[in-house]
């Protein structure tokens, strides 16, 4: 029922989903550019229509009442970013314990303009050895686009690659997307 709700949503609003995801138990879904609070709305859309189990992480402030409930039942952990809480490593156990994990992430941290993507979900599929798999919410053509799987060997190759393929999604509200910077160059 849920399913057929937000595939009639989608449809009603113009939106479409191109591509599918893959067929995997374990993935991480990262989700660009984030420039609106539509962009959840829409992905929680679109996993519905794809009736998809994925897992995200939000700022520890969407997890307090009166919606904290709601944001746990649809699948959110939150993560309190002024404290460094090694959640790389959190995230990969919960891949390593879990026989089925999905997991969206959002690589700017931010609707903001960023002059670098955070990395941590490439280090996390990296060590969980599972694939990334780009998604992006293209407010031009209203499309939820998902490229096919890419799975983590070499990250500037990759992280060129992976920016490459959100150059061409139009956000709701433009944002340059900024070429890979590693992290030691900050």
């Amino acid at each position: 029922m849920f399913t057929r709700l937000c595939r009639w949503l989608l449809n009603i609003s113009g939106w479409r989903i191109q591509g599918e995801l893959p067929t995997q138990a374990k993935y991480i879904v990262i989700v660009a550019p984030h420039t609106s609070n539509w962009d959840f709305i829409i992905g929680v859309l679109a996993r519905g229509a794809l009736n998809t189990r994925i897992h995200f992480l939000g700022k520890h402030q969407l997890f307090i009442p009166p919606w904290g409930w709601f944001f746990r039942a649809i699948g959110g952990s939150p993560v309190d970013r002024r404290k460094n809480n090694n959640l790389v490593d959190s995230v990969v156990q919960l891949f390593t314990t879990q026989s089925e994990y999905k997991l969206a992430l959002a690589p700017e941290g931010t609707r903001s303009p960023v002059r670098r993507w955070k990395c941590g979900f490439y280090h996390i599929a990296a060590k969980a050895q599972v694939p990334i798999v780009p998604v992006g919410l293209d407010f031009a053509c209203k499309a939820v686009v998902i490229r096919s799987p890419l799975q983590p060997v070499d990250i500037e190759k990759d992280m060129a690659e992976i920016l490459s393929f959100y150059r061409s999604i139009k956000g709701r509200h433009p944002k340059t997307i900024p070429d890979y910077m590693p992290d030691n160059k900050r």
